[in-house]
């Protein structure tokens, strides 16, 4: 797998539209961020901006991934390819098989 970083741009005004399929983005995002095809996903403080990391084969993968999300058609994404990607765990503790 070769991970992307995508740059969204939110539109300047939230239409009615756009506020009422934020729940189902959030869902779709969770459901991604729990298979491992998005890796990490955050919003700017002044809502301009969203930024995900995205597990995929190819630009085309990425493509149809965001396609699955709601609010793609309202938000503009610059898709970069990645050399290399490295995050700290969840924090949680190994499991013992023992």
């Amino acid at each position: 797998m070769t991970q992307f970083f995508v740059d969204f741009d939110l539109p300047e005004t939230f239409s009615s539209e756009f506020v009422r399929l934020i729940p189902a983005q959030r869902r779709k995002v969770n459901e991604l961020l729990n298979d491992g095809v998005i890796l990490s996903y955050a919003l700017s403080a002044d809502r301009t901006k969203v930024w995900a990391t995205i597990n995929a084969r190819s630009g085309q993968e990425v493509d149809a991934i965001l396609e699955q999300l709601p609010l793609s058609p309202y938000m503009v994404a610059t898709i970069h390819l990645l050399e290399f990607y490295n995050a700290t765990g969840n924090g949680l503790p190994a499991i013992s098989l023992n």
